[in-house]
């Protein structure tokens, strides 16, 4: 009788209440690597006084040149982080990168942000700032030297250097687009 007790618990405990704040949180092992840029607090003053929630900026990317970005925003931080976890899945963009730096050097803008990033030699490392290096490290660059001009807020350094990734070509799409082998560019 005491095992019976038991088993409808566990069964009843598995199951999804309707709660919506205690759902459960369908994880899935993807392959994908997050990084969180920044977490704001955010301040509303209404009638009644003032009202706080959370903005939170997520990177998602696979280390093979896929990487997006996502700004969620919430109640409380982990809601925060998780809308901007979905968000930043669904912004994937594919990246060039060769031998684990970028093919040439570029310059990123968004806003009043510009970074200036440059190829580097193997076992240079990545040497950037903190939002640059969320970036570049979850979209699986090795090697760079990197440079921000003008504003150095998190969301338009990540949203420029995104920009500046996608901006690269390589040899052989360069060569593609012109109809010539690679060898002769």
């Amino acid at each position: 009788m005491a095992e019976e007790i038991k088993k409808k618990r566990e069964e009843k405990s598995d199951r999804p209440q309707n709660n919506r704040r205690e759902r459960p949180v369908k994880k899935e092992d993807d392959g994908m690597d997050k990084k969180l840029v920044s977490v704001r607090r955010v301040t509303k003053v209404v009638k009644g006084g003032r009202t706080m929630r959370f903005s939170a900026c997520v990177v998602v990317g696979d280390g093979k040149g896929n990487v997006g970005m996502g700004i969620g925003k919430g109640r409380e931080v982990p809601n925060a982080i998780d809308k901007a976890t979905i968000v930043a899945k669904k912004n994937l963009k594919k990246v060039s990168i060769v031998d684990g730096t970028i093919p040439h050097q570029t310059v990123g803008k968004f806003g009043a942000t510009s970074i200036d990033m440059l190829p580097a030699a193997q076992g240079h490392g990545v040497i950037a700032g903190g939002a640059a290096r969320a970036v570049l490290e979850v979209a699986g660059v090795n090697n760079i030297v990197t440079k921000i001009h003008g504003s150095t807020d998190s969301v338009n350094v990540v949203k420029a250097t995104i920009n500046g990734l996608l901006t690269l070509k390589t040899r052989e799409e360069i060569a593609a687009r012109r109809g010539k082998n690679p060898e002769e560019i």
